[in-house]
Order: C-alpha cells, then sequence, then structure tokens
C-alpha cells in the first residue's frame, strides 16, 4: 500500500497561497498519511488537519490588522517582528480569539511533523507534531521564529530557529518517514531567483551568539535553489506533484497587506482548479 506524503514550504505571508490549496484539499475531502510543514506552513498544515476551513485565510486577512501580530511595537516588547506568541497562543489556544481545534489533529490519523533549526548546529529537528500539546504550541513557533526577526524558541534547552533555514522544503524527510509520493505546496513561483539575505550587519549582531546560522544566512542564495532543483528533479522522476503559484508575486515576506494576501490566496485556489485533474492522477 502506498503511502502519501504533504510538504508545505514556508515563506510568511507568501503562504497565503498554501492557504488556499489547502483550503481546496478539505473541500474535495483529499488526505494524505503524512504531512509536514516548515514555518507558516507548519501552522496552515495544523489547521488543515484541523479540518478548519478559512481558518488559515483570517491570519492573512484579518488578524494581520491586530497591533500584537506584526511591527516594531511587538519587537520592542517581546523580541519578536511576527507576535509569535500573539498568534500561536493569544489567538490560537482554546480559550484564544481564533482557537485551532487540537483535539481534531489528535484525532486525525495522519502523521504530522514540524521542523525547525537548531541555532547551535544548523541542523534540522523534526517535532511530531501528536507530541504537542493543548495550548502550547512552541513547536510551531519554534519552526517560524526568523532569525533576527525573532528570538529563538528554546525546547528541550536548545534554541530553535525557523526551519525553512535547515531544510526549507523537506521531501526527503517525507521519504524517509515511508512516503512513496509526495503533494509539495510551494510558496514561491517556479520562476524565483533567491538574492542574497538584506540586512547583513543586522542579523549578523542579532545572531551574534550562533554562528552557525549567520553562515546560513549569509549562504542561503546559494542553497535554496538547490532545494528547488531537488523538487523539480523529483517532480520529473514523478514521485512528487508540485503546487507553486503560477503568476510573479507581487509581495514579500513581511506583505501585511489584506487585499494582496486575498489574491495570493484565490492564486492558490485558481491553481488548485488547473491541477484537480493531474493530481487525482498522481494520486491514483
Amino acid at each position: 500500500m502506498e503511502k502519501t506524503g504533504l510538504v508545505v514550504e514556508g515563506g510568511g505571508m507568501k503562504c497565503a497561497y498554501s492557504a488556499g490549496v489547502l483550503d481546496k484539499f478539505l473541500d474535495d475531502r483529499i488526505t494524505f498519511d503524512y504531512a509536514i510543514g516548515v514555518s507558516a506552513g507548519s501552522a496552515n498544515v495544523a489547521s488543515y488537519l484541523a479540518g478548519q476551513r478559512g481558518r488559515n485565510l483570517r491570519f492573512y486577512t484579518e488578524h494581520i490588522h491586530e497591533p500584537g501580530y506584526f511591527g516594531f511595537r511587538s519587537f520592542r516588547r517581546t523580541g519578536d517582528l511576527f507576535g509569535l506568541d500573539y498568534i500561536y497562543s493569544d489567538c490560537t489556544n482554546s480559550y484564544g480569539t481564533d482557537p485551532l481545534d487540537f483535539p481534531a489533529i489528535m484525532a486525525n490519523p495522519t502523521e504530522y511533523e514540524l521542523v525547525a533549526t537548531s541555532a547551535y548546529t544548523g541542523l534540522p529537528r523534526y517535532f511530531s507534531g501528536k507530541q504537542m500539546k493543548q495550548d502550547d504550541y512552541e513547536y510551531v513557533k519554534a519552526s517560524c521564529a526568523l532569525p533576527a526577526a525573532c528570538r529563538p524558541r528554546v525546547i528541550d534547552g536548545i534554541p530553535y530557529y525557523d526551519g525553512g533555514m535547515s531544510d526549507p522544503i523537506p521531501v526527503d524527510r517525507a521519504f524517509s518517514q515511508g512516503c512513496s509520493r509526495v503533494v509539495v505546496i510551494l510558496s514561491k513561483p517556479r520562476s524565483f531567483v533567491k538574492k542574497p539575505e538584506k540586512m547583513k550587519l543586522f542579523y549578523t549582531v542579532a545572531c551574534r551568539k550562533y554562528p552557525a546560522i549567520v553562515h546560513m544566512l549569509n549562504n542561503r542564495h546559494i542553497t535554496y535553489p538547490k532545494h528547488m532543483k531537488h523538487v523539480y528533479d523529483l517532480e520529473k522522476e514523478g514521485k512528487v506533484f508540485v503546487f507553486a503559484p503560477s503568476k510573479p508575486l507581487e509581495m514579500g515576506t513581511f506583505a501585511m497587506d489584506a487585499e494582496e494576501n486575498r489574491k495570493l490566496y484565490d492564486l492558490g485556489v485558481e491553481d488548485y482548479n488547473a491541477q484537480r485533474e493531474a493530481l487525482d492522477a498522481f494520486l491514483k
């Protein structure tokens, strides 16, 4: 029996695209044996596994207007440009403003993993989402903690940063967990060209305790294209099915524009509809 996996890339506000695709999966009752998310993609996967259609979209079009969501006020107060505690506690907890249906995730038979990056070594660590506890989403926060923009999240005494630093598109992890075919949702178009990170002095100072992270930031424009090429090579071999934005993105990771985010969500829906028959053939 074949085991089918799902990989959802991170990308901040660009993940409004995967929110659209995932909602269409819910509409058409498409499920997976295994799912892994990176950064904001890990949060999108959580809502998908909980069966909460539309929840992800609200985090790109409604909650972004709240003062605790993003901004320098949050950065000064918490050390997080993205208010991870606000987003994944104040909003997400059972008593929050937009609760995650955690019991539904626990009842979902899909294996769920999240990836974060050790600040000490730069290596990925894969956390089991089924080991999370109600109202304790530190694994999600760790997976989303962008270096310099956020403080690292400490789990088991080890500080962690965004999973996209070490394993931005964890297809190999999915195959290592027994998957024979994998659906991948990317947050960037096929034509995307990664440029060197900006604000080198800032992140070098902010992450000075973690030289492995600084080294990774310095080289992301070299390493990320290799990850993308690997995915597309696997696609050519028929092992991977890829959703990627079919139109150029006019927004960045930190875009707090509800209208633009909604357009990107709608593009995810549009691309899904265009590829639905091909997806059915791949899954069969």
